[in-house]
């Protein structure tokens, strides 16, 4: 399977229905949460091309988005393939 990072903060609506989704699918992810890390959030801003918010999504080492942008790729059939999932 291949390895999942999420960038979250605490209270994030988005980042919970980003980690349920995951989690639906059995799938293990590493969890950075950016909330009072200033070093960890440029971190992200850099690794995601500038995107600011939460969450920041890789899966390997490619930058999928955010939430609607995981659900997208669900609702197309092409995130269980990313993952490394059988159909």
């Amino acid at each position: 399977m291949t390895s999942v990072e999420i960038y979250t903060t605490t209270i994030c609506p988005y980042c919970v229905r980003a980690k349920a989704l995951l989690a639906k699918k059995g799938v293990a992810f590493r969890e950075i949460n950016v909330e009072d890390d200033e070093a960890l959030r440029e971190a992200m801003i850099e690794r995601a091309g500038g995107r600011r918010s939460v969450p920041q999504i890789f899966i390997g080492d490619q930058h999928v988005g955010g939430c609607d942008d995981l659900y997208a790729l669900d609702r197309q059939g092409a995130l269980n393939p990313l993952l490394g999932l059988a159909e």
